[in-house]
C-alpha cells in the first residue's frame, strides 16, 4: 500500500471536493512552490515545533510556580530556624547534665562541703578528721617499717589511702568553689533545651534527625531555585525561538505569495483549454494565527465569467467546474505533489458533457502524452480519445460477484463506444457515429 501510494495518484469521482478544503488548497500552493519553497516550509515547521515545545514547557513550569514558591518559603523558614538554633550532636545530653547540676546546686554544695569537712576534721573539735587519723596511722606503722614484710605491705596501703584522701579533699574544695547557684544560666539552659525539644518534635525526634532535615532542606531549596533559573532560561529560549519563527514565517509567506500567483496564472490558462474561457482563478492568502503550516491559509477564488466577482471555489463552482480545476491541477502536477506518479482518474468527468466533455478528453490526452494516465469514464467523448481501451463488467452470476476486465479494439471498441452513446445494438447510424468519433481522435 505504501509503495502503491508512491507510484499512483488516484483521483476519485468526488476527489474534486477536496479543492474546497482550506488546508488542501494551502498544501497545493506549497507544492507549486517547487524546490526553493519546500525547504522554507520545512524550516518554518521545525521552528514552529521548537517554539511550541518551549512554550509548553514554560507554561507547565509557570503552572507550578505557586506550589514552588510555597515550598521554597517553607523550606527556607525551616532551614533558617535550624541554622539559627545551630544544634550540635551530643549537645542536648551535656545541657541536661548541666541543668540537673544547677537545679540541685545547693544540695550538691552542702554534700560536697560536708564531706570535705569530715575528711579534714573541720568543726569536729580536737579531731582533724579522716585525713589526720590516716596520717597518724601511717606514722605509727612507719615506726616498725622493715621489720615484717606483711606489715610493710599494709603500711603501703594505708599510705596510699592517706594520699588519696588528701587528693579527694582538695578536689572537693575545688568542686565546691566551681558549683554555685546561677539562676540566669539555669534559665538559659531551660530555654535552650525547650528549643531543641521543639525542633526534635517537628523534625524526627532527635538532634540527628533535625540535622538531616536541615540538609534535606538545603537540597530541596537548591532544586526549587534551579526551577527559577530554568524559567529564566526558558524565557530566553522562547525569545530566540519567537524571533526564528517570525523570520521563518516571513520568508515562507513571501515564497508562498509568489507560488500562489504562479499557480493561479497556470490554472487560469489551463481552464481556457477546458472550455472555461474567460474564467479566472486567483488565490488569496488570508492571515491567521501561527500554526504548523504557517501564518496564513490559501483560499482559491473563482470567477467563472469576465466581469464577475471572484468567489471562494467552494461557493461558486459547479461539480463540473471543480472537476476541470482538479484536472488542470493534476495534469500539470502543480500543487498536487504527484511528481511522476501514474494518474488514475475515476469519473473525474462526472457532471459534464457535450463539447466540455471533449475538451476534458483532449486535456487528458495531452497529459497522457507526458505521463501515464488511466481514466475511468462513461462519456464516449472522453473514451474515444484514449490510446488503449478496456471494458470493465461485473458478473453477478458468480459467488461472490466478480469484475471482468477485457481489452477492446476494432469492432469491440466501436460497439462499446456506441453502447456508451446510449444506442442499441444494430443501430447503424450510432455505430457509424461511434466509428467516426474514434477515428477523429486518433
Amino acid at each position: 500500500q505504501v509503495l502503491a501510494g508512491r507510484l499512483i495518484a488516484f483521483y476519485g469521482q468526488h476527489e474534486h471536493r477536496r479543492l474546497t478544503i482550506g488546508s488542501v488548497q494551502t498544501a497545493m500552493v506549497d507544492g507549486a512552490g517547487g524546490a526553493d519553497h519546500l525547504p522554507l516550509l520545512a524550516e518554518y515547521r521545525e521552528a514552529w515545533s521548537e517554539h511550541r515545545r518551549i512554550e509548553s514547557e514554560l507554561e507547565e513550569l509557570l503552572g507550578e510556580d505557586r506550589a514552588r514558591e510555597r515550598d521554597l518559603d517553607l523550606h527556607r523558614f525551616e532551614l533558617e530556624e535550624i541554622e539559627a538554633a545551630a544544634p550540635a550532636e551530643g549537645e542536648k545530653e551535656d545541657l541536661e547534665t548541666e541543668r540537673t547540676r544547677l537545679r540541685h546546686a545547693e544540695q550538691l554544695r552542702e554534700a560536697a562541703s560536708g564531706a570535705g569537712s569530715r575528711l579534714r576534721g573541720d568543726g569536729l573539735g580536737s579531731s582533724d578528721g579522716a585525713v589526720g587519723e590516716l596520717a597518724r596511722a601511717r606514722d605509727a606503722l612507719g615506726t616498725v617499717r622493715g621489720v615484717d614484710a606483711d606489715l610493710d605491705g599494709l603500711a603501703d596501703r594505708v599510705e596510699g589511702l592517706a594520699l588519696e584522701l588528701e587528693d579527694v579533699g582538695v578536689e572537693l574544695s575545688a568542686w565546691v568553689e566551681r558549683v554555685t547557684a546561677d539562676p540566669e544560666r539555669l534559665a538559659f539552659l531551660e530555654d535552650r533545651l525547650d528549643l531543641l525539644d521543639r525542633l526534635e518534635r517537628k523534625h524526627g525526634g532527635s538532634i540527628d534527625a533535625v540535622l538531616a532535615h536541615a540538609e534535606w532542606c538545603r537540597e530541596e531549596i537548591g532544586r526549587l531555585e534551579s526551577g527559577e533559573a530554568r524559567e529564566a532560561s526558558l524565557r530566553d529560549e522562547l525569545e530566540r525561538a519567537t524571533a526564528r519563527l517570525d523570520r521563518a514565517g516571513t520568508e515562507l509567506s513571501e515564497s508562498r505569495r509568489r507560488a500562489a500567483e504562479d499557480l493561479a496564472g497556470r490554472i487560469t490558462a489551463d481552464l481556457a483549454d477546458l472550455a472555461m474561457a474567460g474564467a479566472t482563478l486567483s488565490i488569496e492568502l488570508r492571515p491567521n494565527a501561527a500554526g504548523p503550516s504557517g501564518t496564513e491559509s490559501a483560499e482559491f477564488m473563482l470567477a467563472t465569467n469576465p466581469g464577475m466577482e471572484a468567489q471562494p471555489l467552494r461557493d461558486s463552482a459547479s461539480g463540473g467546474e471543480l472537476s476541470r480545476v482538479m484536472l488542470a491541477l493534476a495534469g500539470s502536477g502543480a500543487g498536487t505533489g504527484d511528481g511522476d506518479r501514474t494518474l488514475v482518474f475515476d469519473e473525474i468527468d462526472a457532471g459534464i458533457g457535450g463539447s466540455t466533455a471533449g475538451a476534458v478528453g483532449d486535456r487528458l490526452r495531452d497529459v497522457a502524452a507526458r505521463r501515464q494516465v488511466i481514466a475511468i469514464t462513461h462519456l464516449p467523448q472522453v473514451a474515444a480519445r484514449a490510446a488503449t481501451h478496456f471494458s470493465v463488467t461485473k458478473d453477478i452470476d458468480t459467488e461472490p460477484a466478480t469484475a471482468r476486465v477485457a481489452a477492446l479494439a476494432g469492432d469491440d471498441l466501436i460497439d462499446e463506444v456506441r453502447r456508451m452513446m446510449g444506442a442499441a445494438e444494430g443501430d447503424e447510424t450510432a455505430t457509424r457515429h461511434a466509428s467516426e468519433l474514434i477515428a477523429a481522435n486518433r
